[in-house]
């Protein structure tokens, strides 16, 4: 699963807000009780955007990435307290070591943690300057051999067009990865796209705060819109 920051605010604030996050720690419950294993990547758009910060500022885009990767710890680790007074055990594992706060991200301890029924939430973004949390939540179902990425979101799905913007966007109910590069759909990242289809992730984009889409999601009900092999 994978969370930008602005799950966790209020529309066009910033930081975190209780209630939006108690929300996401819901749907995430939600999911448990179905019984596959979680994992969560975070973003950290609430706070801080590496690359569009280091445009309006001194700051170098190396520096405002990993300012943005401890950022995504902030949330990982509000997010870990809110789980675990719902009763969900929750790991914290991160790319960027803060031992007081999380634990290292090693491949075989976090599917350790997934096998004990744990939410395995993916901090620090994959440790490196220049990559998106998007392509991060790739990387880790890859490497975690994940049956599917859901990409919740704030909208149904992915349109050909800004839904805010234009009244007449269509929504796609099924897309191949091939053609949301080729259309240039900007739901995630290229690279994001380009690692699930090269290891067949279907990726599920929908809106986390409509109750009941990600049970849909796990279910196979059609909901958002989903991206896979071919349309």
């Amino acid at each position: 699963l994978k969370l930008s920051g602005q799950s966790f605010c209020k529309p066009g604030e910033f930081g975190i807000d209780g209630p939006a996050l108690e929300s996401i720690a819901k749907r995430i419950t939600e999911i448990c009780k179905l019984g596959p294993q979680v994992a969560v990547v975070v973003g950290a758009g609430n706070f801080l955007r590496g690359e569009s910060f280091s445009q309006v500022s001194n700051i170098p885009r190396n520096t405002a990435d990993y300012m943005g990767m401890l950022a995504t710890i902030i949330n990982a680790c509000a997010l870990q307290e809110t789980l675990e007074k719902l009763g969900q055990p929750t790991r914290v594992l991160s790319a960027i070591e803060v031992p007081a706060m999380c634990e290292r991200f090693i491949r075989r301890r976090a599917i350790r943690h997934l096998e004990r029924g744990r939410v395995v939430i993916l901090a620090g973004g994959t440790g490196n300057p220049f990559f998106t949390t998007d392509t991060c939540a790739a990387l880790r179902a890859s490497e975690l051999d994940s049956d599917l990425l859901i990409k919740a979101t704030k909208v149904e799905g992915v349109y050909s067009d800004d839904p805010e913007k234009n009244p007449d966007a269509q929504l796609f109910e099924k897309l191949s990865y091939d053609q949301v590069l080729a259309k240039n759909l900007r739901i995630m990242d290229h690279s994001a796209i380009t690692l699930c289809r090269d290891n067949n992730i279907p990726i599920i984009v929908l809106n986390i705060f409509e109750k009941g889409n990600i049970t849909k999601a796990i279910c196979g009900r059609q909901v958002g819109t989903k991206i896979v092999m071919r349309e």
